[in-house]
C-alpha cells in the first residue's frame, strides 16, 4: 500500500473540537482557502460575467457594423454596366473577372474591373456597385450581415470566456496540487523515520 495520500483526502477532526474555535478549522490549508475562493470567483464569472460580456461585445459589434453599413450605403450606388471583355475565367463554380464600362452621373464613360457571376458573356448588361470616386467596389454591408457579425462576436466571446475560466481553474488546480504534494513529501520525510521506528522490534 502506498504511504502517499492524496492532497484532497479528508482528515478526521482532532479531538476536543478545536476546529470550531472561532469558526476556524486548523486542518484547512491556505491552498484550500485559495481554491475555495477561486472557485467562487470563477463561478461568478460564469453566471454573471459571461452573459454580460457576450451581450456587450455582441451589441457593440452589431452597432459598429450597422454604422459601417449606413456609411457604405451612403457612399455607394449601383449602376448598369456593359461587359467589355472577360479577362479571367476561373470556372462556373467561382466568379469571373471582367472589364465593364458604364456612364457616370456626369456623362463620362468609365471602365473598370469587376467580379461577375460565372457564365457572363461580352456585351451583357450587369449591375455593379461603385463608390463616389467611380471605382467598382463590393456591395454595402446589410443590416442582416451586421446582425450576424454581432451574434458571431458575442458567441465567440462566450466561448472564449468559458474556455478561459476552465483553463484558469485547471491551471490553478495543478499549481495548488504541486504545492500540496511538495508539502506532503517534506512532512513525510520528517515523520517517516519516527513512524517506521515503531515497527522495528
Amino acid at each position: 500500500m502506498s504511504t502517499r495520500s492524496s492532497p484532497h483526502a479528508s482528515v478526521p477532526p482532532p479531538p476536543g473540537g478545536r476546529e470550531t474555535t472561532k469558526g476556524h478549522n486548523p486542518l484547512i490549508r491556505t491552498s484550500d482557502l485559495v481554491e475555495f475562493w477561486l472557485r467562487r470567483v470563477l463561478m461568478a464569472v460564469l453566471l454573471v460575467g459571461l452573459p454580460v460580456a457576450g451581450l456587450v461585445v455582441g451589441r457593440t459589434t452589431y452597432e459598429s457594423s450597422l454604422r459601417t453599413a449606413q456609411t457604405q450605403s451612403a457612399e455607394r450606388q449601383q449602376v448598369g454596366a456593359r461587359v467589355v471583355s472577360i479577362t479571367e475565367n476561373v470556372g462556373r463554380a467561382a466568379k469571373e473577372q471582367a472589364q465593364v464600362r458604364w456612364t457616370d452621373d456626369s456623362g463620362a464613360a468609365r471602365t473598370s474591373t469587376a467580379l461577375l457571376k460565372p457564365g457572363m458573356t461580352e456585351g451583357a448588361t450587369v449591375r455593379v456597385w461603385v463608390d463616389r470616386d467611380g471605382t467598382v467596389t463590393a456591395a454595402p454591408l446589410t443590416r442582416r450581415q451586421a446582425l450576424g457579425n454581432g451574434w458571431f462576436a458575442g458567441g465567440f466571446t462566450v466561448v472564449g470566456v468559458t474556455a478561459g475560466v476552465f483553463l484558469t481553474r485547471s491551471g490553478a488546480r495543478l499549481l495548488l496540487d504541486h504545492g500540496r504534494y511538495a508539502r506532503w513529501d517534506a512532512e513525510w520525510e520528517r515523520v517517516e523515520p519516527a513512524w517506521a521506528g515503531r515497527f522495528r522490534r
